[in-house]
């Protein structure tokens, strides 16, 4: 054994003890993109239970609120394609064209009364038939937000009639439908800049769940709220990158998947719902500003809206679809 070997081996030797046992790998840490504020519902509903529901295997998700990752939420699903995010959350109104049968909540009428959206919505995921709406991603949970309103700037609206002509903000091409529908005038605008638009007078009003109102702080430049107009429920997603969750260990992936799917997506509509009540709550305490629709009411707007919905059902074929969806045998 030449010097150099035996001075190599020396190094070894000695430097061995001071290696210590091997140590675990490192955690793996995930990214999660999304565009609103931490005061949102968001965070209630899908950030912690997910978060702290992983952390026993050592899973962390790290939170990125209020576009960190990039701005913008019509590509929030392009970022958990391109692996810019691991996860991220966002609305299939924003990419319309990309989701038709996940967006056949947004129709009035088409979630059946008392079924909540995410068995809706997982009804299909579980029957194949939404693969094709979400490639190259692993649905966490889909859900959606308690039945949508219509708030105004300064016109209460009892008929379709007193909708025409006002400029109403949508969030996608279903809601577009509906607004053209009444008469009005559709403008499609990201959730964070109806504040202002409400207050300049850019918009006349918008159509959105009512924990929006809280969320986004409406109930500071609103006139009135409208209930009662079938007028949907807005489809929520929060998707990981496939190939991302498949190279996770073994242990962390089977924690991610634990926690997510149909009681995560439950959990989080009844946050929605719940924000949504308290919402409109706060408004009865100020006189005139919530408008209840009679039942005579409500029907005059059923006969201009349901035949939307049996229109675009037919349109696109998807009887069978939603019939699954429902839960029809």
């Amino acid at each position: 054994m030449t010097f150099p070997i035996r001075a190599a081996l020396a190094v070894l030797l000695f430097a061995a003890p001071a290696m210590g046992p091997a140590t675990p790998a490192a955690a793996e840490t995930l990214r999660f993109a999304h565009f609103v504020a931490p005061t949102h519902t968001l965070t209630e509903a899908i950030v912690t239970p997910l978060t702290t529901g992983v952390a026993p295997s050592g899973l962390v998700i790290r939170t990125y609120p209020a576009g960190e990752l990039g701005a913008g939420p019509a590509e929030q699903y392009v970022r958990a394609v391109q692996g810019v995010a691991d996860i991220v959350w966002g609305l299939p109104g924003y990419t319309s064209s990309q989701f038709p049968l996940s967006m056949l909540t947004e129709y009035p009428g088409a979630l059946p009364q008392g079924m909540s959206g995410a068995d809706f919505l997982w009804n299909g995921h579980e029957a194949g038939l939404l693969a094709r709406e979400y490639p190259a991603t692993e649905p966490l949970a889909l859900w959606t937000a308690e039945p949508a309103v219509l708030v105004t700037r300064d016109r209460a609206v009892r008929a379709p009639s007193d909708l025409a002509g006002l400029k109403i903000r949508v969030s996608g091409s279903v809601t577009s439908g509906v607004v053209q529908a009444l008469g009005a005038i559709p403008v499609q605008m990201p959730a964070g800049d109806v504040y202002n638009a409400l207050q300049t007078g850019l918009v006349d009003g918008v159509i959105i769940g009512s924990s929006g109102i809280s969320d986004f702080r409406f109930d500071e430049v609103l006139g009135h709220v409208t209930l009662g107009i079938p007028l949907g429920n807005q489809a929520f997603y929060v998707v990981a990158n496939a190939a991302r969750v498949e190279a996770l260990p073994e242990a962390e992936r089977a924690a991610l998947r634990a926690v997510s799917g149909r009681d995560l997506s439950r959990h989080a509509e009844a946050a929605w719902n719940a924000r949504g009540a308290a919402a409109i709550g706060g408004l009865r305490a100020r006189d005139g500003v919530v408008v209840d629709l009679t039942g005579a009411e409500i029907a005059a707007f059923e006969a201009v809206l349901l035949p939307l919905t049996e229109a675009a059902i037919a349109g696109l074929g998807a009887e069978a679809a939603i019939a699954a969806m429902r839960g029809a045998e």
